[in-house]
């Protein structure tokens, strides 16, 4: 006889699975317009939370219990920065260059290396290491300075 299923994991489960299939439906029905928007509304908020982050660590601003905030929501939102930067979405008012999708190699490997910065990051916040924080918010900001080197326009 096979094992039974409680209601409980039945609705999770069901409920998943739903949510899998419209995340999957809503990514193939997005129009280039957009996603160019979404990406751009994303990596503002990647600059708000970190210059939030900088002026905690700075001392400029007395708000040492939103660091670790901050910190994760970076390491949310370059999570996978690739896929803010789909095939047919390079044209419009944006400040990516064509390297992004000429180069893509090497911009997911920036991506990458901005990831696992912002990991590190998220990390020393949440264990509270003043110097720790301090260095992983450099590299994290390093490595985004890197890839913007190459794959962003400079602003006019």
């Amino acid at each position: 006889m096979p094992p039974q299923i409680k209601p409980r994991h039945l609705s999770i489960a069901l409920s998943l699975l739903g949510l899998m299939a419209v995340t999957s439906l809503a990514a193939s029905a997005a129009e280039p317009e957009d996603i160019i928007k979404y990406r751009q509304n994303i990596m503002k908020a990647i600059g708000s939370h970190s210059s939030a982050a900088g002026a905690i660590i700075q001392g400029k601003v007395d708000y040492p219990s939103d660091l670790a905030d901050h910190a994760r929501a970076l390491q949310a939102l370059t999570r996978d920065l690739p896929a803010l930067f789909p095939k047919d979405s390079d044209f419009a008012e944006t400040k990516a260059r064509d390297e992004v999708w000429s180069k893509r190699a090497e911009f997911e490997k920036r991506a990458l290396d901005a990831r696992t910065r912002a990991d590190a990051f998220a990390a020393a916040a949440q264990g509270g290491d003043q110097k720790a924080v301090a260095g992983r918010y450099k590299e994290l900001g390093e490595s985004c300075k890197a890839c913007h080197k190459d794959f962003r326009r400079k602003e006019d």
